[in-house]
């Protein structure tokens, strides 16, 4: 595996994915992407927008939340909301902590932890090991070695790490999401990479490939096209997109356009920690919570 760029994959258990994508960058730390330069509390709105609107984590007024998103202020409104979101932040402390950053919400940290960046493999395994101790054996119990092998795997604090390697031992991911329906949870609470196909308004085409499981593994099926919002009576927090761009989505919006370089990132940190899961004992977990 090469830890400076996500994770790697032998041929035999390379999930199958689009040809277009592009390859996972070898790139310096502190390489800032992002088409338009936001600050950092208004790139973590962008992503943490999505579940916030569906009540599943952050503060009550969503709407507040996002209209402080539109409006790109990078104030002490916008920071104590994002403060808020209590599976996130954490993640953020931890990043900024690690890597010396005086502030979770810098922009380097927020998109290490949603898009990916080599600043994640600077995180030690015993900073992560640590964190996790802290935030998860109270409520896991003697799964908590199981949970910890995660870490001692490679995992790093990037959503992926949260949504694969932790959600389905916390009980984050509720009883009444079994089965049919978890699948699609944990597709849609991970961060996706897709390619725009078209623009209408409020709402986007894109093409993506959704996470499939055979009752074995988790893998990416074949490349399906989806409509998502990018935008509430034309009110976006993100920049114009244009067909052919690639962006991330989070839940049914776009939450960023990005770089091929991005892409690669979110890529690799995704298959890293799918990697885990399929090949270490954080299996059990996964399929407890797909009911198989």
């Amino acid at each position: 595996m090469d830890s400076s760029c996500g994770g790697g994959w032998g041929d035999g258990d390379r999930p199958a994915l689009d040809p277009r994508r592009p390859a996972v960058p070898q790139d310096p730390v502190d390489v800032i992407e992002g088409p338009d330069g936001v600050s950092g509390p208004v790139l973590f709105a962008r992503y943490a927008y999505p579940p916030n609107s569906h009540g599943y984590c952050g503060p009550n007024d969503h709407t507040a939340f996002f209209e402080s998103g539109v409006a790109r202020t990078d104030d002490g409104g916008l920071r104590a909301m994002s403060a808020q979101f209590a599976g996130a932040w954490p993640y953020l402390e931890l990043i900024a902590q690690a890597t010396g950053l005086p502030d979770p919400l810098d922009r380097r940290a927020v998109e290490a932890y949603w898009v990916g960046s080599p600043r994640l493999d600077l995180v030690s395994t015993q900073a992560v090991g640590d964190s996790m101790e802290q935030r998860f054996r109270p409520m896991t119990g003697s799964k908590f070695f199981t949970l910890n092998e995660s870490v001692l795997a490679g995992g790093v604090p990037h959503h992926s790490f949260a949504v694969f390697c932790i959600y389905p031992w916390t009980g984050l991911l509720s009883e009444r999401r079994r089965a049919k329906q978890a699948l699609t949870v944990l597709d849609r609470c991970r961060i996706r990479w897709g390619q725009v196909m078209a623009v209408h308004g409020d709402q986007v085409v894109v093409e993506s490939s959704p996470l499939t499981w055979d009752g074995h593994r988790l893998d990416f099926g074949p490349i399906e096209t989806e409509t998502v919002v990018r935008s509430i009576d034309g009110a976006s927090m993100i920049p114009e997109l244009q067909p052919g761009d690639w962006v991330a989505l989070h839940w049914e919006w776009v939450c960023d356009r990005l770089t091929e370089r991005q892409v690669g990132y979110l890529r690799g940190y995704t298959m890293r920690h799918m990697r885990i899961v399929n090949d270490g004992n954080l299996h059990s977990g996964t399929a407890t919570l797909l009911g198989v």
